[in-house]
């Protein structure tokens, strides 16, 4: 996106704003319950008390005191959380007062925050047809702003999408399993065989971020659309009934077949609007994931 530095300060703290407004205990400790850590990690020795689990029992510390004690382990809470964000020229686009992009930007200052609370690392990844920028994991709020400030600050591009290629770049950099928020509209075909091979080794959530007007065209007479990807026109009569109905009828399909491959891949889809508050969204799925863990 073109923005100024004084806009692109604005911008940055108004996410900050809203995020620490939509920030509350109960997200973060959904959070922690959804994301557990990589394994178990040893805290301490104690002396042994009535009820403990004897499997646990320091034979080598009760043999040297001469009374029994155990070992207390803790879950290995350190987590790597990665953003994938899509940049591409699709991104750029909002019907109303939010684009696609200033969406990611706030999904991802929410989520990298929760994180934050929870001791994980964040990194960031921003790509289009290519990777274009990467930051490595790390912790801290500043990294947080630096995740926000990049993705708001991506140039506007005429590229297009290519999950297939990230996601092979993650693969190469990444080699301990991370969780990665995939954040993109998804407007690529090509990235189903890479997908379920990375979904093997990684946690992967599909933030699919769309504009209520990419799938419905509205009833205005002759308009000139263009491809914000390609940069090509076309004069569209959207008073045509069955055009109309053939646009939304395959936008439909496309995101049927979509929500289908994440389904059998095991894949949870966050679904988001840039016209739609997305905190139950994110709450909701933090929900299944629970549950689903608890069943």
């Amino acid at each position: 996106m073109d923005i100024d530095p004084t806009q692109l300060a604005k911008e940055v703290s108004r996410i900050r704003i809203l995020t620490r407004r939509l920030m509350d205990e109960r997200l973060s400790g959904d959070y922690h319950s959804v994301f557990k850590g990589q394994g178990i990690e040893f805290d301490e020795t104690r002396p042994y008390q009535p009820g403990d689990d004897v499997r646990a029992i320091d034979w080598n510390v009760t043999a040297r005191v001469g009374v029994p004690y155990i070992k207390r382990f803790c879950e290995e809470r350190e987590l790597t959380v990665l953003f994938a964000v899509d940049v591409s020229g699709s991104q750029s686009f909002g019907s109303g007062k939010n684009s696609k992009a200033a969406r990611a930007a706030e999904l991802t200052a929410l989520l990298a925050m929760a994180a934050l609370n929870n001791l994980d690392r964040v990194g960031l990844i921003l790509f289009s047809d290519h990777v274009i920028k990467s930051i490595s994991p790390s912790k801290g709020r500043t990294a947080v702003q630096r995740l926000v400030r990049e993705v708001l600050a991506a140039e506007e591009t005429r590229e297009g999408t290519c999950l297939a290629e990230v996601l092979r770049f993650i693969s190469a950099t990444q080699h301990r399993k991370a969780i990665v928020f995939l954040v993109s509209d998804f407007q690529d075909s090509a990235f189903a065989d890479t997908l379920a091979v990375f979904s093997r080794r990684h946690d992967v959530i599909a933030c699919r971020i769309s504009d209520p007007a990419e799938q419905v065209l509205p009833d205005i007479g002759l308009v000139e659309l263009q491809d914000p990807e390609t940069g090509e026109t076309l004069l569209v009569d959207t008073s045509d009934r069955t055009l109309r109905e053939t646009f939304a009828s395959e936008t439909s399909a496309l995101r049927i077949e979509q929500e289908r491959l994440f389904r059998r891949l095991g894949i949870d889809l966050l679904d988001l609007s840039t016209q739609a508050p997305y905190i139950h969204a994110v709450r909701e799925l933090f929900r299944q994931r629970v549950h689903r863990r608890r069943h």
